[in-house]
């Protein structure tokens, strides 16, 4: 006899029912718990803290954090730090954003860096950063011709996002200063 593996496939209408934090990867519900260590949200909040200081007179764009980025009815991510730009909807982020930022944890690096890494290229997020708490470094990713192409790795650097909208940039040596022994 035949055993037959019966996998629900969620959609947006199952997982706006769900407590707690969870993101749904092509139907497939991924918990984001336990809850991001006090370094992450720190690197978290200074990274929207000096984007947001970027946009303050931009009245187009906005800086958000752990917002749903619904990508399909069954493909829902929430970047730690996200700069969307003419963003029509209120419910939940709809278009690619200009700009996303993950800082990874051991339990999130596989998503960060391969699931999520594919997912915004094809969705045509200009930049991509992956950053590196415990490393104190950072990746940037710019789409160049439908790819991406690594700017480099970034620690004590600042980096300015030319092509967004809004002009803003990142000063790396500020996000992580505190945490340097």
């Amino acid at each position: 006899m035949k055993t037959v593996n019966f996998i629900k496939h969620y959609t947006y209408a199952d997982y706006k029912l769900w407590e707690g934090k969870w993101e749904l990867f092509d139907g497939f519900p991924v918990a984001m718990s336990p809850a991001p260590t006090i370094t992450h949200q720190a690197i978290a909040y200074e990274i929207s803290r000096q984007l947001g200081n970027s946009v303050e007179d931009c009245e187009r764009c906005l800086v958000l954090g752990e917002e749903d980025y619904k990508l399909a009815d069954d493909t829902i991510l929430r970047p730690d730090v996200v700069l969307i730009c003419d963003e029509p909807n209120e419910a939940y982020i709809t278009k690619a954003p200009e700009l996303i930022v993950e800082v990874v944890s051991k339990s999130t690096a596989k998503n960060d860096e391969g699931y999520k890494f594919q997912k915004y290229e094809a969705e045509k997020v200009t930049y991509y950063v992956i950053v590196y708490p415990d490393d104190l470094y950072a990746k940037v990713y710019k789409l160049k011709d439908g790819k991406y192409d690594k700017q480099g790795d970034f620690s004590r650097e600042t980096y300015d996002f030319e092509e967004t909208l809004c002009k803003v940039s990142i000063n790396f040596d500020r996000v992580f200063k505190r945490f340097r022994k």
